[in-house]
């Protein structure tokens, strides 16, 4: 693989090596690398066209297609920061997001009509913004019309698409002069917030080549390979599936939206496009352990599986690879403040279930994990610690939020020519073994991971406070066994003696919240616990969960 500096010129070095090459899969929807390249360089130009400069940011209201990845890629080629949006979360959290990054132009298209017109209702569209309509199958003439909410007597609105698809496809297909740097923000993550604001999560082109080109080598990626799409977007994951195919020359296979809750089909489907590579969340090994959806030695071409996020319990990852013996398992592990992972562990052998989970295991190239104490001085071998990252993974921060930046990107203490050098600390707490493998011991904090997603219960608990029935609540992580990750749970008092049900909570936290963030389990108490230092006592509302888990 050769070096790049910016992303998307892993792309042209594809197209030029191999233009005929599939790059991007999904059904019957095929594009080859030349497709990729004169489509994203179309694209570049009409972004520069209608304004949009070096540092601006693009935000993308679309489903997860190849298409979407050619937008992707265009964005970058035209010098800018791609902020995905989710399509599935509420109008309300959207609208957060496009206040905060302040897009120079936002790209929808007709499948995310619906969603685009709630944005407006939710006054997300009133910034100056421009709108790229992307019809690939053209549905409109580039005008949406958009009705004003009901409690809202203004008229209604109309946006005019700065350019449509038409209008991207009628451009020169040649590469536009790029004045990128490797230290240009590539894109922006917005995650959970403790202030029930979004944070967004600023990335580089360096980061990202950084980590890249380590996993290309370890994983041995080439153009053989066909590699699976299974993450969303907006999660930091799809990070390699992108990026991991771009580099190496190889097939990105995207997984249809309509089988991800169907774990037999979704191995089906790995097992008609002859997967080589395998990255998801833990949850879909589970998923996939409960509908004993793999054969034995089924799969034959698949040479590694891969999980990130959070922990496999020993019995899904000992039902995987008693099916697959010819297949390689690795535990990725890093949060997306620094890029995808910043350690790796291949499980040599077959775990017994009993045995603690495996290690998050050693640092990848050009990362170093540090388990340190409260003093950020080194604690002891096999002493637990608060894990800590350095490297050249390391974001710059929280998008325009230099106090929450200050929190957990600290001064390196080991920095001793104060070179400006910085740590993470995750929030995690670990301790390493004999062998330098690093053991992930569990949050330090309200954070916790759930379904892949990370929430901070303080934006979860601020949001059902801001529901008239709720007088006050607490929301917990707790586990069940046999479900990777947390569950979250919730105790609340209902406001004046309401009679609130989870139902109607549900709900309304659905209407701004996505769905990963809506508790399972609900207990309604006249009281919440406390604890003999009057605080709120949620070991004891864990139990209550746990009970009626």
């Amino acid at each position: 693989m050769t070096a790049v500096h910016l992303l998307h010129e892993w792309v042209t070095r594809a197209a030029e090596a191999d233009p005929d090459g599939r790059a991007l899969v999904r059904t019957d929807e095929v594009l080859t690398y030349e497709d990729l390249e004169r489509t994203s360089n179309r694209l570049a130009r009409a972004l520069r066209e209608v304004g949009c400069r070096r540092g601006d940011r693009v935000a993308f209201l679309l489903p997860r297609t190849p298409m979407a990845l050619a937008v992707i890629v265009g964005i970058l080629k035209a010098d800018c920061i791609y902020v995905p949006l989710e399509v599935r979360s509420p109008a309300a959290r959207l609208a957060k997001v496009i206040a905060r990054c302040e897009p120079t132009v936002i790209l929808a298209g007709p499948p995310t009509r619906a969603r685009f017109e709630e944005l407006a209702g939710e006054g997300a569209l009133d910034q100056p913004v421009r709108l790229g309509w992307m019809d690939i199958e053209p549905e409109s003439a580039g005008t949406i019309r958009s009705e004003a909410p009901s409690v809202d007597a203004s008229p209604s609105r109309e946006f005019e698409a700065a350019f449509t698809w038409s209008d991207v496809e009628a451009l020169p297909s040649s590469s536009p002069q790029s004045a990128g740097h490797p230290d240009d923000a590539a894109y922006i993550l917005f995650t959970s917030g403790s202030t029930g604001t979004p944070k967004g999560v600023v990335v580089t082109h360096r980061n990202v080549t950084t980590f890249i080109e380590w996993a290309v080598s370890y994983f041995g990626l080439s153009r053989e390979d066909r590699i699976g799409g299974y993450t969303e977007l907006t999660f930091d994951l799809s990070t390699f599936d992108i990026y991991a195919t771009f580099a190496s020359g190889a097939e990105l296979h995207m997984v249809p939206e309509e089988l991800k809750l169907l774990p037999p089909k979704i191995v089906a489907f790995m097992r008609k496009a002859k997967l080589t590579h395998w990255l998801s969340v833990p949850s879909f090994f589970e998923y996939a352990t409960r509908f004993d959806a793999v054969r034995p030695d089924d799969l034959p071409d698949l040479r590694w599986m891969t999980w990130c996020g959070d922990v496999l319990p020993n019995a899904s990852l000992r039902y995987w690879m008693d099916r697959l013996p010819h297949t390689r398992f690795a535990n990725l592990y890093g949060p997306t403040e620094t890029t995808v992972a910043s350690s790796y562990y291949r499980v040599p052998e077959v775990p017994d279930e009993s045995a603690a989970p495996v290690p998050i295991g050693k640092a990848c190239a050009g990362e170093e994990l540090l388990l340190l104490d409260d003093g950020l001085r080194p604690v002891p071998l096999g002493s637990v610690g608060h894990l800590h990252i350095r490297g050249a993974g390391l974001s710059p921060g929280y998008w325009r939020e230099p106090e929450r930046t200050r929190e957990v990107f600290l001064p390196d203490p080991f920095d001793e020519k104060s070179q400006g050098s910085r740590i993470y600390r995750t929030g995690d707490l670990g301790r390493m073994d004999g062998e330098g493998n690093v053991h992930f011991l569990g949050r330090e904090d309200q954070q916790v991971k759930t379904r892949g997603f990370r929430v901070e219960l303080g934006e979860l608990e601020g949001a059902l406070r801001s529901l008239p029935e709720v007088e006050g609540c607490a929301v917990v992580g707790f586990a069940r066994d046999g479900v990777p990750g947390k569950l979250l749970g919730c105790a609340f008092v209902p406001a004046n003696g309401q009679a609130a049900s989870p139902r109607a909570l549900k709900e309304d936290l659905a209407r701004i919240l996505p769905d990963y963030m809506i508790p399972v389990r609900w207990k309604a108490v006249d009281q919440l616990p406390l604890t003999s230092r009057g605080k709120v006592d949620r070991r004891k509302i864990e139990d209550w969960m746990k009970e009626t888990a």
